[in-house]
C-alpha cells in the first residue's frame, strides 16, 4: 500500500521526495521498478581483468612458501619485481589473503606465558624477604647511583643496603649473601621476593640462593603491587625530608642512606606495625613494648576515668600475619 501511495505521489513530486514522505527506500522502489531478468543473477559477474582461478593459486603458493611466509605483501611484491617478475598488484595479494582469513601479523608471535600472582605469607622475621633496586639521581642528566635495598616483609627491617654506581647481579649476589650470614638464615626457612630485573632474575642470584636452600619468587611482569613493601620504603625514603633532587657525588648519597636508614629501623613507628619501630618488631621485643603500653594506658585511666569515654585505652595490635597478595583478595594487605 505505501509503494502504491509512492507511485501516485512521484509525477507530482518525484520518487525520493515521495520516499522521504512516507518513510521508504528508495531502493526499494527502483527494483521493483526494474526486476532483474529472469534467470539472472543479482551477484555481479568477476571482471574480464580479475585473476583466473589457476593464477591465484600460484599467488597464493607463493606467499605461502618458505622463502616468503614471513613477509607482508609489500615486501614479496617488491622483491619479485627486483626479480623481474610480475604476478598481481599489492592491493591483490591483501585481497588474496583476506577472503582466506590470512590478513593478520603473519610471522610467528611470541605467545607469553601465563604468570601465576605471588601469594606469599609471612608470620614472623627472617621467614619473607623483599628486595630491589632503585636508583637515584646523580649530579648530572641521565647519571644514577644504584641503591639496593633488602626489606624483612614482617617486620618492614631492612636487613641489608648498599648504594653503588652500576646494576650488577655480582653485587646483589655479595649483598644477599652478607645479610644471610648476619640474620642467621637456616637452610629451608627464608623465601626471598623480587620483581623480574635482570639482576633479580640473574644466575650468580639464583645459585647462591638454591646453595643456600633459600626460596626464590618474582613479581608478574609490569605489577609493582606484587613487591609492594619495596616500593613503599623507597617512597618513604624519597618523600624524607631533605632528600635533595640530585646527588653530587656517591659519598654525597651514602652519607644521606647511613642516618636514613638508621631511623627507618631504629626510630619510625610503622602503622602497619601497631606503630612499632621495624627493630622492635624484628627483634620480637614489640610484644613486650605493647604490654607496657598497655599499662601506662591503664595508668591513665585510672587517674582520669572521665577523659575515656570507651573505657581503657588499648594500643594498637600487633601484626600476626603479613600477605603479598593475600588468596581471598586482588588487594595487597598493609
Amino acid at each position: 500500500m505505501t509503494e502504491r501511495a509512492v507511485e501516485e505521489l512521484t509525477p507530482v513530486i518525484g520518487t525520493r521526495p515521495a520516499c522521504r514522505a512516507l518513510g521508504v527506500a528508495p531502493a526499494t522502489i527502483y527494483r521493483r521498478r526494474n526486476p532483474p531478468a529472469r534467470g539472472t543473477s543479482a551477484r555481479k559477474r568477476p571482471p574480464a581483468r580479475a585473476l583466473s582461478a589457476r593464477e591465484r593459486r600460484a599467488v597464493l603458493e607463493v606467499l605461502d612458501s618458505e622463502r616468503f611466509v614471513d613477509h607482508a605483501p609489500a615486501q614479496v611484491y617488491a622483491t619479485l619485481l627486483d626479480e623481474g617478475r610480475y604476478l598481481c598488484s599489492e592491493r591483490t595479494m591483501y585481497r588474496l589473503l583476506h577472503a582466506r582469513g590470512g590478513v593478520r601479523e603473519r610471522r610467528d608471535q611470541l605467545a607469553h606465558p601465563a604468570y601465576a600472582r605471588p601469594e606469599l605469607l609471612a608470620e614472623r622475621p627472617n621467614e619473607l624477604w623483599s628486595w630491589d633496586i632503585t636508583k637515584l639521581l646523580g649530579p648530572a642528566k641521565w647519571s644514577y647511583f644504584y641503591l639496593y635495598v633488602i626489606l624483612d616483609v614482617f617486620s618492614r627491617y631492612v636487613v641489608g643496603w648498599t648504594l653503588q654506581y652500576r646494576e650488577s647481579a655480582a653485587l646483589a649476589e655479595q649483598l644477599i649473601a652478607q645479610a644471610l650470614v648476619q640474620q642467621r638464615i637456616r637452610p629451608g626457612t627464608l623465601t626471598v621476593h623480587a620483581d623480574r630485573g635482570s639482576s633479580m632474575t640473574s644466575k650468580p642470584v639464583a645459585f647462591l640462593l638454591s646453595d643456600l636452600g633459600v626460596t626464590k619468587t618474582h613479581s608478574r611482569p609490569y605489577t609493582s603491587t606484587d613487591n609492594p613493601y619495596s616500593e613503599a620504603q623507597f617512597k618513604t625514603m624519597k618523600y624524607r625530608p631533605g632528600f635533595p633532587d640530585r646527588f653530587a657525588t656517591i659519598e654525597q648519597a651514602r652519607a644521606f642512606c647511613r642516618p636514613f636508614f638508621h631511623w627507618y629501623n631504629q626510630e619510625h613507628r610503622h602503622s602497619g606495625l601497631g606503630l612499632m619501630t621495624p627493630e622492635a618488631v624484628h627483634t620480637e621485643r614489640a610484644q613486650a613494648l605493647r604490654t607496657y603500653r598497655s599499662a601506662v594506658l591503664a595508668a591513665a585511666h585510672a587517674a582520669h576515668p572521665e577523659r575515656f569515654v570507651r573505657g581503657t585505652p588499648v594500643p594498637p595490635a600487633l601484626p600476626t600475619q603479613v600477605w603479598i597478595n593475600p588468596p581471598d583478595s586482588g588487594a595487597t594487605a598493609q
